[in-house]
């Protein structure tokens, strides 16, 4: 920045790297508070480089867009997925430019690599891999997945245009306990590519290397050799019912002598002063972290597989939902998760199981295979939920509930104490009957009491109330409050759950329904009179 003449301040909270910056740039202005940046009338600078260990990365740079400063922030973006989307939604309300510096993609010879694989130079991409070795700086702040693998990750989503339905992560501690210092990671693309990457800071040589094989030739990418890109027109023909490797003298592929670093600086400037979008902007920073957040699930289970479950693009509006899986029970998936749900370290989750932002999972539950638990749920003690279960948004599910294959809860459906679902009505030890199963539907706001059984084959309508230690056989309206053995309607419920009064008003929230189409079995709220219908109840 400061070769091109942009450079108008340096900013670091250790003095001594401070004074050294100041003696290699005499002419700039060196500050130790980041807020003299932001707020201070003496440097008026249009951006901010963020180059700080990756735990910073989120804080600084909302700093920096709130203060309305375009921003270029070092690989990751962030360390949450949900602290990621915060930035890329920041930066677009406030009209201003989030770069991320994944800087393989200004590489001269990546973006000809790019311009090989799209034009079908290479044939069908069968599988791609990457080597970024080194023995160098040990970090302590995050090990080397954080660390080196982003790059190989973001070069690989964008050759590719796809993002990967799975992942896998194994690695070994040996310099720091809770530090990886090497990692391999396999990453399965919806297409059928696969990607590996192999990093290590551990390693007797430096070798960055990037290899696309497909079924025509065969490119690779050395950044340490002289030449950046080769061609291997190697190729696999088949005689008599035989694969055979027919090789090929590889070719150079001639690529423009441009300084990827000093190419990402400049394309930063361009966007702010042209104001166009950047190649590495925050929703493809966004993408990287959640790979890396996978891998770091995947890392932490032992090299489990995780489901990201996005199909092959994504983008913002994808991100309602945060589903990596670990496929496996995990021990060790507690407060560290690198998701924002929680699972205590008593329970299991088994594979392709997706869970909610800020779901919290408590001791001894067991969570099977193919289940959805949508955001903001908590989940009790002692509770099983699956296989194959939907459970929507906000739920609370206590103590000791079995939620069993084929019972559906939408949003904000309460399941008390030690409730009973079933899904066979007359089951026999002796005979196997699951292909016989009834399903059970929990409208959204419904709530069941403590010690109710719900035999299958029903719906609970939306926000209806099912007694404390009630058997339901039917089903249940909208509304209705359901108590006894066998269950019977005794009146209605208003949505904040407390008993209409005889003209169907609320005496607690003032809301106020009638009867639907005349009928007397189902009724339905008249939220516009809600203010007159808290008089009259008053």
């Amino acid at each position: 920045f400061h070769a091109f003449g942009y450079l108008g301040a340096i900013c670091d909270k250790d003095p001594e790297v401070l004074a050294q910056f100041k003696e290699k740039y005499p002419d700039m202005p060196c500050v130790l508070k980041y807020e003299q940046l932001l707020n201070g009338d003496e440097y008026r600078v249009d951006g901010i480089a963020v180059a700080t260990p990756a735990v910073n990365h989120y804080e600084l740079t909302k700093k920096a867009i709130l203060a309305g400063k375009h921003v270029f922030v070092e690989k990751p973006l962030a360390l949450k997925e949900s602290e990621g989307l915060e930035l890329v939604e920041l930066a677009e309300h406030n009209r201003k430019t989030l770069m991320v510096g994944h800087i393989l993609q200004y590489h001269s010879a990546i973006l000809k690599l790019k311009e090989l694989t799209d034009s079908g130079e290479l044939g069908k991409i069968q599988y791609i891999y990457s080597n970024r070795l080194n023995i160098g700086k040990i970090r302590s702040e995050e090990n080397i997945l954080w660390s080196f693998a982003p790059h190989d990750i973001s070069v690989m989503l964008m050759l590719l245009d796809e993002f990967p339905s799975s992942v896998i992560s194994c690695g070994g501690n040996y310099v720091q306990q809770h530090v990886a210092d090497v990692t391999m990671t396999t990453l399965e693309f919806p297409s059928g590519v696969k990607g590996h990457i192999f990093v290590s800071w551990l390693h007797p040589f430096k070798e960055q290397k990037l290899v696309v094989v497909g079924d025509r030739k065969m490119a690779v990418f050395d950044d340490v050799s002289d030449e950046k890109l080769f061609l291997y027109p190697h190729c696999i023909e088949w005689h008599c019912r035989r694969p055979v490797a027919v090789k090929a003298n590889p070719e150079i592929v001639p690529v423009q002598d441009v300084e990827p670093l000093r190419a990402e600086c400049q394309h930063f400037v361009d966007c702010i002063s042209n104001d166009h979008q950047p190649r590495t902007d925050g929703l493809e920073g966004l993408r990287v972290l959640k790979v890396l957040n996978g891998c770091e699930a995947s890392l932490r289970a032992g090299g489990v597989i995780v489901n990201l479950n996005s199909g092959s693009s994504l983008a913002k509006q994808d991100y309602h939902f945060k589903d990596i899986e670990p496929h496996a029970p995990h021990s060790e998936h507690k407060h560290g998760s690198p998701n924002s749900y929680f699972v205590h370290g008593s329970s299991y989750i088994d594979k392709n199981v997706a869970i909610g932002e800020g779901t919290k999972i408590w001791h001894f539950s067991h969570i099977l295979e193919n289940t959805k638990i949508g955001e903001y749920c908590n989940i009790g003690q002692n509770v099983v939920i699956g296989p194959d279960v939907s459970i929507g948004a906000r739920c609370k599910i206590q103590n000791n509930v079995s939620v069993y294959k084929g019972v559906t809860l939408e949003d904000e459906v309460f399941c008390g104490p030690s409730m009973v679902f079933t899904n066979v009505y007359n089951p026999r030890s002796a005979i196997r009957r699951m292909d016989e199963m009834r399903s059970t539907l929990v409208k959204r706001g419904a709530s069941i009491g403590a010690n109710a059984t719900i035999v299958c084959g029903v719906t609970i309508g939306r926000y209806a109330f099912v007694g404390a230690g009630a058997v339901v056989l039917k089903d249940v309206p909208d509304y209705a409050l359901v108590v006894g053995n066998p269950g019977k309607q005794k009146g209605w419920m208003c949505e904040c759950g407390v008993r209409l009064n005889g003209k169907l008003a609320c005496g607690e929230c003032g809301s106020r329904y009638r009867y639907q189409n005349g009928e007397t079995d189902a009724i339905i709220p008249l939220e516009s009179e809600a203010e007159p219908a808290r008089q009259s109840a008053e």
